[in-house]
């Protein structure tokens, strides 16, 4: 997997904290919004999950921050998938300055595949599987 880009957008003065750099509320909320592009191309689209009965969960989410951001920056984050199991998946999201290329913060996050009506983990589709399995990064970059 080549880490496509799943989140392009810009840092805004109101995403600033007292100190006048993006606050950590919203490197979660940016994240989150490339969980999103990333599942789709796991085949987790919207329309799965809603036709399926399905959601996917975060269990165990650790940021770690490299350079801070700032008004105007603009944003770029790329997603990695650095292991699938059966009912869950871990992957990795590198949020970058775009214009910089500097890495500004990793997020690796634990997300496990549910039936939301039972509420409870279940097995990931065959059709999920074999998308997601051609896209898994090679075990040295899953240490990274």
């Amino acid at each position: 997997m080549t880490g496509e880009a799943t989140y392009r957008g810009t840092v805004y003065p109101w995403h600033c904290d007292h100190i006048g750099h993006m606050n950590i509320m919203w490197y979660v909320g940016k994240f989150d919004e490339a969980n999103w592009n990333f599942f789709a191309r796991l085949g987790l689209t919207p329309a799965y999950l809603r036709e399926s009965g399905r959601g996917m969960a975060a269990v165990q989410q650790n940021i770690t921050y490299k350079r801070e951001l700032l008004a105007g920056d603009i944003v770029e984050v790329r997603s990695f998938l650095l292991e699938l199991r059966d009912k869950s998946i871990r992957f990795r999201h590198e949020m970058r300055n775009a214009e910089t290329g500097e890495l500004a913060a990793i997020c690796e996050i634990t997300g496990v595949h549910l039936d939301r009506r039972e509420r409870r983990a279940v097995s990931f589709s065959e059709t999920i599987r074999d998308c997601a399995a051609q896209q898994l990064v090679a075990p040295e970059l899953a240490m990274a």
